[in-house]
């Protein structure tokens, strides 16, 4: 549910209340309609994420966005590289568990998105079922990979990760939605040969992006953020 937003006089308000409308609106678009988005409307996309904010301003974001039969070259031959057994190998590791409230809030995520396709909880076979859609990029016309140069580490992986954010909020102000995909960069190697990757770089992740099917049962939910007292600690003296 969208946090309310309170009239002033303050200024900035507006923008403000701009920046939080589009962040309340944004969700992990899981069903994608065929219809491409026009390549201006893209290219307006990247032309507001390149602003990201970044460390020593590196920029180390470098990007592969694929249009037209690009996009079902790809999803083709990752599916079958997927089906056919290969095993998951991310340049990146990925978390070594999940505890707490982070494991909490995984799970209500993964019942939410099962529930919403009618998947009952302990349905291994559906649920790898509806895992396999990330490799089809959700139906989605465009994908958006993200690498980053390897000598930076960890903090050209973070300025990739503001990159994303931006990215998916540039999409969102013109009604594109999008998901964020660490399951792509699981494949690396397949990335990596399909689009001829330098060595030089390492793959953050993938955006799959397009206009939403919102008749597609899983885009009807949305997950629950923690509120602000949750995850703040406030030091008065």
């Amino acid at each position: 549910m969208a946090t309310e937003i309170i009239d002033d006089d303050r200024p900035g308000i507006d923008a403000y209340g701009t920046i939080e409308r589009l962040l309340a609106a944004r969700y992990s678009c899981r069903g994608f309609l065929p219809d491409p988005v026009p390549e201006r409307d893209i290219r307006k996309i990247l032309e507001a994420a390149r602003r990201t904010a970044s460390w020593c301003n590196a920029q180390p974001w470098h990007l592969i966005v694929t249009i037209g039969t690009a996009t079902e070259r790809f999803r083709q031959a990752l599916v079958q590289y997927v089906e056919a057994g290969n095993p998951a190998a991310p340049e990146f590791p990925f978390p070594r568990e999940y505890r707490g409230v982070y494991l909490d809030r995984r799970r209500e995520c993964g019942f939410q998105l099962y529930e919403s396709v009618g998947i009952a909880r302990g349905d291994r076979v559906a649920s790898a079922r509806q895992g396999r859609e990330n490799f089809r990029l959700f139906g989605a016309p465009h994908v958006c990979i993200v690498t980053t140069d390897e000598a930076l580490g960890v903090y050209g992986v973070i300025d990739c990760g503001a990159f994303v954010s931006n990215f998916m909020l540039a999409a969102q102000s013109l009604g594109v939605a999008s998901i964020a995909q660490a399951a792509l960069a699981s494949y690396s190697p397949m990335l990596r040969a399909h689009f001829g990757i330098a060595e030089s770089r390492r793959i953050v992740c993938g955006i799959s992006f397009g206009y939403a099917d919102a008749g597609h049962p899983a885009n009807g939910f949305r997950t629950r953020r923690a509120g602000v007292d949750e995850i703040t600690e406030w030091v008065r003296e």
